[in-house]
């Protein structure tokens, strides 16, 4: 199913196990990114969003990042063609499984971490990363003031709460 906005048009597929959890949770996804385009983007071109098991995202993530277990987003961004058709601008892949077994050891909605999970993928599709204290700040901060937006509390605030 294809949602547009604005420039940016999403492509999200759903494992029905994963919609079992949450009727709702294409609309989660698509709102939360919808809020992390008008923050950080405008993005333009397509966003393919799939939802699936624990297995798939493992596999995806033996092949890509040759690390051998699953985990709970992946996002791969493509180069710029400039020709044809709108530009493949990235991927974002959700292990539903893993983003479940977090919500509940965390104590927060299944949704929120869902959303969470979505604007995270959206920001590394971006080019936004945490491999230094300096750029997790930055994308962190992008990640509480877009999911301020959508009504997600700060998904870090337990952990800044511990030091």
């Amino acid at each position: 199913m294809s949602a547009a906005t604005s420039g940016l048009v999403l492509e999200v597929e759903v494992d029905p196990a994963a919609a079992s959890l949450d009727p709702g949770i294409r609309d989660t996804i698509t709102w939360a990114v919808k809020a992390a385009d008008a923050v950080a983007g405008p993005v333009r071109g397509v966003l393919g969003i799939i939802v699936d098991s624990d297995e798939r995202i493992r596999s995806l993530n033996r092949l890509w990042r040759r690390i051998d277990k699953p985990t709970n987003v992946l996002s791969f961004t493509y180069p710029d063609t400039g020709k044809g058709a709108p530009k493949q601008v990235g991927d974002i892949a959700i292990s539903y499984e893993t983003t479940a077994r977090e919500a509940a050891e965390q104590g927060k909605p299944f949704a929120h971490h869902v959303a969470h999970l979505a604007v995270h993928g959206f920001l590394h599709v971006l080019g936004y990363d945490h491999e230094s204290d300096e750029d997790a700040d930055i994308m962190e901060g992008l990640e509480r003031t877009i999911l301020a937006r959508v009504n997600v509390p700060d998904p870090y605030i337990a952990r800044d709460a511990e030091g």
